[in-house]
């Protein structure tokens, strides 16, 4: 029975437990705190290690899900999630001020990891906030060395497209992993 794993990171309030939980069909563990600093201003809580769920694939597999805190400060987590994943899905909040900056960012913080696996960008609230728009952020990739890392919008909350991110992923690394 084989085993995978692969993460989800993004800052704060981008839907990384929402991810999780919609691939997981809600089965999942969290650890959600309440928030003491500038994230209140967002949400009520936050991921503090990590979120958990797993996904039972058709040859008896498992694929282990993770979400990445998103706050600076636990970025000790971040070595210790991706240690054996297959690859980063980096999610995006197109409604923030500056969203570049957040991909620059977390691109920057996992550059030598995604450098030797795969990336995925999930653009989210792109409905309410249209631009920038996708090419946008291909350009931003390719200018930071990661042309041809697919994007996409996402909804987190939806686990088809979710599950999209998961397969675009697994594409990059074994076009017959993505079945």
């Amino acid at each position: 029975m084989d085993q995978y794993k692969l993460i989800f990171a993004g800052p704060v309030g981008v839907g990384k437990t929402t991810a999780v939980a919609s691939l997981c069909h809600g089965e999942l563990l969290t650890t959600e705190a309440s928030a003491s600093d500038m994230t209140k201003l967002r949400k009520n809580t936050t991921t503090v290690a990590l979120d958990y769920g797993c996904i039972a694939l058709p040859d008896g597999g498992r694929l282990h899900v993770y979400g990445t805190p998103g706050q600076e400060r636990f970025d000790f987590m971040w070595e210790i999630l991706r240690e054996g994943s297959l690859g980063l899905i980096l999610l995006i909040d197109n409604s923030r001020p500056a969203p570049f900056n957040d991909l620059h960012f977390f691109v920057k913080s996992f550059r030598e990891f995604i450098a030797r696996t795969a990336l995925v960008v999930g653009v989210t609230r792109t409905d309410a906030h249209p631009l920038p728009d996708l090419s946008a952020y291909r350009q931003e990739l390719a200018g930071v060395g990661f042309a041809g890392s697919p994007v996409f919008e996402a909804d987190a909350r939806v686990r088809e497209s979710t599950m999209m991110l998961v397969q675009a992923l697994l594409y990059q690394l074994d076009p017959q992993l993505a079945g």
